[in-house]
């Protein structure tokens, strides 16, 4: 009983000193700090071992700050030790034009890894500013931005929250969320790929390509066209308009309350959705599993359903066709939309 209350003890000390160390981290204060005036239209910036940070404001000056840490958490550099560390640095901080360029090169690759820099920039901007953004060691971060944004990172999450524009965005080794991320035209390309980590997608409008190889995803409140596929996760979501293409190699799709064409397909797990209002099309398919679809039969569809076992409502009565156990096919309404069913090694279900 003792040694469990040490144990218990002892965590509860580590935690709080880790979560001091993280308060200190994030209120550290900048190394250093720049501001700029005159027409800021745009931001570059470039770093190998940090994370970059855009928020917009009204102001139409603008401010860089830059943060230095060791890269191991753990080690805590004084100034005099910063300072030496960064004469291994190519740093630069300036304006060129309507630009604002902030880099951080590393000079060789013979220095010690164990005294690299995390070197991050935090920009404070116009809200009218396009970006161009590499990190390979960080996470990057756009908030409150109009325009075209492109941002890339070998080694963290992305976070993009009221922005309105063409958005690109690729990360090999985290997460991606985005909110509020719309245009008056749903012509906007919205376009978020990772290769280690989940995708979340909420209260944005636009052409929208979200693809993962490593995670799940999640889609609420969107309107617009939907392309999202992953190779190791479910793919969820709630309260889309539009067209949506969500397919899965590693998991379930649970999608309701969708009004649009529907084309949802895994390869590892049950299909269940609800649709509001039928598109030009429904198809769904999974190899694993079962599917379950709700959906108004008011309108005239051509049925195409295969599954070990296909079930309709019992009082289809406007149906010209054959019905069987395993197969329903024929026409809905005098035809129309096509709905085009098949679950390989599982069973059919409509309303």
């Amino acid at each position: 009983m003792k040694r469990t209350q040490f144990l218990l003890t002892l965590l509860s000390v580590s935690a709080l000193s880790l979560t001091s160390l993280a308060q200190n981290r994030n209120n550290d204060t900048p190394y250093q700090t720049k501001a700029f005036s005159g027409n800021i239209k745009a931001v570059r910036a470039e770093t190998s071992g940090g994370s970059l940070t855009i928020e917009g404001g009204t102001d139409m000056n603008a401010k860089v700050e830059m943060y230095v840490r060791a890269n191991n958490w753990n080690d805590r550099l004084d100034k005099s030790e910063i300072e030496e560390r960064l004469r291994d640095y190519d740093i630069t901080i300036a304006q060129e034009g309507s630009t604002i360029v902030a880099t951080a090169k590393r000079r060789g690759s013979g220095m010690n890894w164990k005294n690299s820099l995390s070197i991050s920039f935090k920009f404070f901007t116009p809200r009218n500013v396009t970006t161009d953004l590499r990190t390979s060691g960080g996470s990057i971060q756009l908030t409150a931005l109009n325009g075209s944004q492109k941002f890339r990172t070998s080694g963290g999450s992305l976070n993009v929250s009221d922005v309105q524009g063409d958005i690109n965005g690729q990360t090999s080794g985290g997460s991606i969320h985005m909110d509020r991320c719309r245009n008056s035209s749903t012509n906007t390309n919205i376009d978020l790929q990772t290769s280690g980590g989940s995708i979340e997608a909420r209260s944005s409008t636009g052409r929208m390509r979200l693809v993962t190889s490593g995670g799940s995803i999640r889609l609420n409140d969107l309107k617009g066209d939907i392309d999202a596929r992953t190779s190791g996760g479910s793919i969820q979501g709630e309260g889309i308009e539009g067209d949506i293409k969500a397919g899965t190699s590693g998991g379930g799709v649970r999608l309701a309350n969708v009004a649009g064409s529907l084309d949802a397909s895994t390869s590892a797990g049950s299909v269940d959705v609800s649709l509001t209002k039928v598109g030009d099309y429904v198809r769904l398919n999974t190899s694993a599993g079962s599917i379950h679809v709700r959906m108004p039969l008011n309108k005239g569809m051509d049925l195409n359903l295969r599954g070990n076992r296909v079930s309709l409502p019992e009082n289809l009565s406007r149906f010209e066709g054959d019905i069987e156990k395993d197969r329903v096919r024929g026409k809905l309404n005098g035809g129309g939309i096509p709905v085009e069913i098949a679950a390989s090694a599982g069973s059919v279900s409509i309303n």
